[in-house]
């Protein structure tokens, strides 16, 4: 019995998994891993497919059955780290945007990131104005078709590629003549190095949003940025704080604190609300990996951080990679020949569909079409006709403070940044994982009869942080009701925290008392003849303890029990 026993947890530890990773062209890698096998030893399998050795920018992500977006963590197993059951489906994408993208080393790391950024541009996480959009859509069209040829390419060939979640026949007649007349001769290198030196100026770019409320009840963006932390609402950026203004970050629940130092010695605490507890930790955790990658000067600088300063609670995470900094210097020293890079070319991929999947979207009038618009979370109708432009108020109720934007600028939080003609709201995937085409078709119908474009990109990994649908729905109507309500939710919220915090206080002390008392009980009554207990008896303090007080309380303790036991005999 126990030779099987033993042979059963052999094939138990030795049993592989299969995983299916997805990447940015949207092909997959497919790979078996041992279960304790950790996170790094599979990003480095595919860095090796890829031929990437700039791979510090990159990550793995991939989102558990609630829904919830995740960051593969490298130290840790892959196993244990996944809810879902195998086979494992992941994605392969851009972790930590680089300050300049077109300063990286390697033309296959350029590449790499620019797919990544027209993906972005497609599902509305990089959100600009019409025009910047027609010229990031002609480069991309230089670079997949290369330059204009009346023979190959008739009236109308822009719309054959969906660049953005919906576009007017307008944008495509600017994106078609941008590219006849601007862009010839270029290659598709030079035609991505010029859309990364474009995206790089937008105020949108390297943001990965996190849907959240401020106090009053209204939808933000909160995100994290190579130059600090953005919060976006409407078609605004409404507060813009740099890494080294960030003092710290904290998580409570679904509570999320961000600590801001001025130079002026003003603090400011802003306070946000996401969807659940899991996708503030989330938050709070990028956060942390964010500030760490871009702010400090060596990895060794790195500290362990904690979620919460309530009594034993709260959250313990550490960045475990190298800082900005020390990739740039490595990336400095690489000296090889570049790499072949595989160019998708003429086939649309899904994050710019060939229009001939589907009708182009246009379910508004042509006065009212919108150049980028999409829903703001998965399983809820859109919000493309909020008005919500004013300013985000934070736990400082609108104190006002200036930033620095990045070129120099000084903005404070009442002078809001327009980032775009259109409301930031960042399109969800249809699904997390693949589904059947019909039911696909169904999907698209749904969304489309709610005022939603159908994107017909199956994001598997599903690029939005949202829980299920029906609890996603109940955040949503609590978040739309008054401010005041929700100021008071939170000041409710806070009280409750604050008297848990003091119970499990004393719950702790009450415990400790406790165990002292078993440890006077047995070195006083017990024959326990160890050295620990022998010292601690020999000394003077403890005689004259145990004959002064400890005696006469067991005998005053003693009588007393001998009256109660002699009084309930009588009776």
């Amino acid at each position: 019995m126990l030779s099987r026993w033993m042979s059963g947890s052999s094939r138990n530890l030795d049993r592989e998994y299969n995983c299916t990773v997805r990447l940015l062209d949207d092909s997959e890698y497919t790979c078996t891993i041992q279960r304790d096998a950790k996170g790094q030893y599979l990003f480095d399998l595919l860095c090796h497919h890829l031929n990437l050795l700039e791979k510090d920018y990159f990550g793995i992500r991939f989102v558990d059955p609630d829904k919830q977006r995740h960051w593969l963590e490298f130290t840790k197993s892959v196993v244990k780290q996944m809810r879902a059951q195998p086979p494992f489906t992941m994605c392969f994408r851009v972790k930590f945007y680089p300050t300049d993208p077109t300063a990286l080393k390697e033309e296959i790391t350029r590449y790499l990131v620019f797919l990544q950024i027209k993906r972005d541009l497609y599902h509305g996480r990089l959100l600009c104005k019409t025009s910047d959009a027609a010229l990031l859509a002609a480069y991309i069209l230089q670079a997949e078709i290369g330059d204009y040829d009346p023979g190959k390419h008739p009236e109308g060939y822009s719309s054959k590629f969906q660049f953005f979640p919906k576009h007017s026949e307008k944008l495509e007649r600017k994106i078609a003549e941008i590219h006849k007349s601007e862009l010839s001769g270029q290659t598709p290198a030079t035609s991505e190095l010029n859309f990364l030196r474009k995206a790089q100026t937008l105020e949108t770019y390297g943001v990965d949003p996190h849907p959240c409320k401020d106090v009053s009840g209204n939808a933000a963006f909160l995100a994290f940025t190579p130059f600090g932390f953005v919060v976006l609402q409407g078609n605004k950026r409404v507060h813009f704080i740099k890494w080294n203004e960030v003092t710290k970050m904290k998580f409570e629940g679904k509570t999320f604190y961000l600590y801001v130092s001025q130079k002026e010695e003003k603090k400011i605490v802003l306070t946000y609300f996401a969807p659940t507890p899991e996708a503030c930790k989330h938050l709070w955790k990028c956060g942390i990996e964010n500030q760490a990658f871009y702010k400090l000067e060596k990895s060794s600088q790195v500290r362990t951080v904690s979620s919460s300063n309530l009594f034993f609670k709260g959250s313990r995470f550490r960045y475990s990679g190298r800082v900005a900094k020390e990739v740039m210097e490595s990336s400095a020293k690489i000296k090889r020949e570049p790499p072949e890079i595989h160019r998708a070319g003429l086939v649309p991929s899904r994050s710019c569909p060939s229009i001939t999947h589907g009708p182009r979207l246009s379910s508004v009038p042509r006065t009212r079409r919108r150049a980028v618009h999409i829903s703001i979370m998965e399983g809820l109708e859109s919000l493309r006709d909020s008005a919500h432009s004013t300013p985000v108020r934070s736990a400082s109720h609108g104190d006002a403070f200036a930033v620095p934007g990045r070129s120099g600028r000084a903005e404070s939080s009442e002078r809001v940044a327009v980032i775009a003609d259109e409301n930031y709201s960042p399109a969800d995937s249809v699904l997390p994982t693949p589904v059947a085409e019909h039911s696909l078709e169904l999907m698209l119908l749904s969304r489309q009869a709610n005022g939603a474009p159908c994107s017909i990109e199956e994001e598997k990994e599903s690029e939005a942080g949202t829980p299920a649908a029906g609890e996603a729905e109940g955040g949503e109507l609590r978040a739309l009701c008054p401010g005041a309500g929700a100021a008071g939710a939170a000041q409710a919220e806070q009280v409750n925290k604050f008297v848990l915090s003091v119970l499990r206080l004393l719950l702790v002390t009450v415990g400790l008392l406790f165990v002292l008392l078993l440890l006077l009980i047995v070195l006083t009554e017990s024959d326990l003849d160890t050295a620990f207990f022998r010292d601690i008896r020999q000394t003077p303090e403890f005689e004259q303890f145990h004959y002064q007080y400890f005696c006469p309380l067991r005998r005053w303790f003693a009588c007393k029990v001998r009256t109660v036991v002699s009084l309930l005999v009588d009776t």
